[in-house]
């Protein structure tokens, strides 16, 4: 990004600062799916190309990854991709189907199927995610940091277990109480693998990484801190010797938010259910918190949307530091001038 005379902008590292505890004027912003279908810039790669194959050609994921900072002005890139592209890379049958989304084939049900699973190398076996965020340190120098992702282990676990999205978690939960060596042994594989993957993406270049955990909860606590926690942990511990931003994200988690915060991340996500003020009275103001706008808030008018986004900036003055994101993905129905107006409302609001 250049300014009117020529000179390279100065690179904007509010997003790396907040995540270290600093409170910055203004917030940062940034959103999950920021690169998604509510844009037509990115509907117009879509047509020419399957969801797949966007991921993994480096140039298509590198285009649409930059998009949103040019178009809506957020302060981070996140790498366009999918927490399930390590699953294919294990061995798992994957495709991606319209009206359905994603289908793993066959799911993981028994030891015969799990012992068709195995560790990955992410040099080898994932180079054009790699090759990705190598292309897009080049493209971003001097303008936003880029956030690198996976899957958390009882997210991917669930998919691989039910054979793709579900409602009920009957397989998985099935699993882990009628069958916990399996499970077990199924999610410390999972977790060796990302731990490699996420490791990988900070050595190509990545400067923050976040861990989705997107059905986590569905687990009440006891059955959180024994099936998932754990394992996330053993993620974010391992990813501290990157020196690197580790944020982690537990989709309809607000039950959990003193065990999430256990996991030890530097950053806490939370989704729209669960008041920042909330989570700072339970846990202390000595946390940095991530959120938390309800996607669907984007379809409020101006002078309404306005007072929401002021609601959470004013709850986020209540912790150490904060990055105003959305508590969950922007929908595609999202007109994307409402998205480019919540960034803009966020940044005057708090400057």
């Amino acid at each position: 990004m250049t300014t009117d005379n020529g000179q390279l902008d100065q690179f904007n590292d509010s997003f790396l600062r907040a995540c270290a505890g600093e409170r910055t004027t203004p917030v940062p912003v940034w959103f999950m799916r920021q690169a998604g279908r509510y844009m037509p810039e990115y509907q117009a790669v879509r047509g020419k190309h399957d969801f797949l194959t966007m991921c993994k050609r480096p140039e298509l994921a590198a285009e649409v990854t930059i998009q949103p900072v040019d178009i809506l002005g957020v302060d981070a890139a996140i790498l366009f991709s999918d927490i399930l592209i390590p699953l294919e890379a294990m061995g798992a049958g994957l495709s991606f189907q319209e009206g359905r989304g994603p289908v793993l084939s066959p799911p993981i049900r028994s030891r015969q199927q799990f012992q068709e699973l195995h560790g990955i190398d992410p040099y080898e076996d994932l180079p054009f995610v790699m090759e990705a965020i190598r292309m897009l340190r080049k493209e971003l120098e001097g303008r936003v940091p880029l956030i690198g992702f996976a899957g958390a282990p009882f997210t991917l676990a669930s998919y691989l277990i039910e054979g793709g999205t579900t409602k009920s978690f009957v397989n998985i939960k099935r699993m882990a109480f009628e069958d916990p060596k399996l499970f077990h042994d199924l999610m410390s594989l999972i977790t060796g693998v990302t731990i490699d993957y996420l490791t990988a993406q900070a050595e190509a270049g990545a400067q923050a990484l976040q861990l989705f955990d997107t059905w986590a909860g569905v687990l009440g606590r006891a059955d959180y801190e024994a099936f998932a926690l754990p394992y996330a942990k053993r993620i974010v511990q391992a990813l501290k010797q990157q020196n690197i931003p580790f944020i982690y994200f537990v989709f309809n988690g607000g039950h959990l938010i003193d065990l999430v915060k256990s996991a030890g991340a530097d950053v806490m996500a939370l989704d729209w259910r669960t008041d920042i003020a909330h989570a700072t009275g339970h846990l202390g103001s000595d946390i940095v918190v991530q959120g938390n706008l309800d996607p669907a808030a984007l379809f409020l008018p101006e002078d309404e949307l306005r007072q929401r986004i002021s609601r959470i900036l004013q709850q986020g003055r209540g912790a150490k530091a904060h990055i105003f994101n959305l508590g969950h993905g922007i929908m595609p129905e999202i007109p994307v001038e409402k998205v480019k107006m919540a960034v803009d409302l966020a940044h005057q609001l708090s400057a």
